[in-house]
């Protein structure tokens, strides 16, 4: 439902940026900072929020101002904005080929001590080379598979045997182990990482950093024994995905796209101004393309590039959207969709506070 400030907020976002439009809640946001910061307090492990959901310097300041330990990016291009804006404890959670044979992760880690993660021989071989070429080692981090079958080592097994090569490599420095746990596989974990941390103690290794991941996993916070720090992005904005997963209401979630209804060419049908290059057409498993505020019965069921395709069979005849209307849509995934954007309009009480760039957008490598 609108709150009382909410039509003439949206008619000064139609006036003053037109529709489709990405709209963050700065009073939200903050909230969402302080709860994710409460609930690593709580558990015991260190904060290191995933910034890949709002690519933002200025929103990852806040969230180191509010306690976090670092920040977590998946790109090397993300690390080079965040460092830029002088952010300077730095976790790369994925493997970085592509970057280190572009020359742009030495140019990076010759700036500012890096952490890199690697699941293969092949990418500590790069980043050895990485690393010798800005003389300084690089601290890496084994990431290991317990379930969700994306990348990771599959075995402890495997994982010794890059501890190993790493501990032999004059150029790399061994910094841990990052974890992502399906939800239901925390019991699994425990026993990989047992496993694993007798196995390091025998090579003579200590892990600095163990890592857990993912927004949804806040539920399990404190059920991995030696966890030392957890990476969540999305709770900064939330989305449908984590409603459905229980880790949010409408509430919670700080992102909206006002978009505009621009078409009823049918009684039971309509268009919005907002399509795939908007809202994406990443469902993240769920029924249509975003939820409706104003009318959430209405589905939006298909897009084309620049329109979204509302069925309003659900909708009586009294609760349907009229050409002109400003409606808001709630994001099936949030991530994906600040991506599509160069800037978010931060809001606050009603009013329009500013303009946020998103520095980090688009950064492949």
């Amino acid at each position: 439902m609108s709150s009382p400030d909410e039509p003439t907020l949206k008619a000064k976002i139609a006036a003053q940026f037109g529709t489709p439009c990405m709209v963050i809640d700065m009073d939200r946001v903050e909230a969402n900072i302080t709860a994710a910061q409460a609930r690593c307090d709580a558990a015991g492990v260190a904060n290191r929020p995933h910034i890949k959901t709002h690519k933002s310097p200025l929103l990852a300041q806040m969230q180191l101002n509010a306690g976090a330990r670092g920040i977590t990016c998946q790109k090397l291009g993300e690390a080079e904005v965040m460092a830029a804006a002088g952010i300077t404890d730095i976790l790369l959670a994925t493997n970085l080929i592509g970057a280190a044979r572009s020359g742009r992760l030495s140019a990076l880690q010759r700036q500012l001590p890096l952490k890199a993660c690697a699941d293969n021989p092949v990418t500590l071989r790069e980043y050895a080379t990485a690393a010798q070429a800005a003389d300084r080692p690089l601290d890496v981090l084994i990431e290991c598979d317990t379930g969700q079958e994306r990348a990771g080592v599959a075995s402890p097994a495997e994982a010794l045997t890059l501890a190993a090569q790493i501990k032999a490599d004059p150029w790399l420095n061994f910094e841990g182990l990052l974890f992502y746990p399906p939800l239901s596989g925390w019991p699994a974990t425990q026993v990989f990482f047992d496993r694993l941390h007798q196995g390091l103690a025998e090579l003579g290794l200590q892990p600095n950093i163990v890592s857990t991941g993912g927004t949804p996993n806040f539920a399990n916070l404190g059920q991995l024994r030696g966890a030392t720090e957890h990476r969540a992005g999305t709770c900064i904005f939330n989305d449908r995905m984590m409603i459905a997963a229980g880790m949010a209401s409408l509430d919670d979630c700080a992102l909206h796209v006002y978009t505009t209804v621009v078409s009823r060419g049918g009684a039971r049908r309509g268009i919005l101004d907002a399509g795939s290059k908007t809202l994406t057409s990443d469902t993240g498993g769920l029924d249509g393309f975003g939820h409706i505020l104003e009318y959430p019965q209405a589905r939006i069921h298909k897009f084309a590039e620049e329109h979204g395709f509302l069925d309003l069979d659900a909708c009586t005849q009294t609760g349907m959207p009229a050409v002109g209307d400003v409606v808001r849509v709630l994001p099936n995934h949030v991530c994906v969709v600040v991506n599509m954007v160069d800037e978010l309009v931060m809001v606050r009480g009603g009013e329009i506070e500013g303009v946020l760039p998103v520095a980090a957008r688009g950064r492949l490598v």
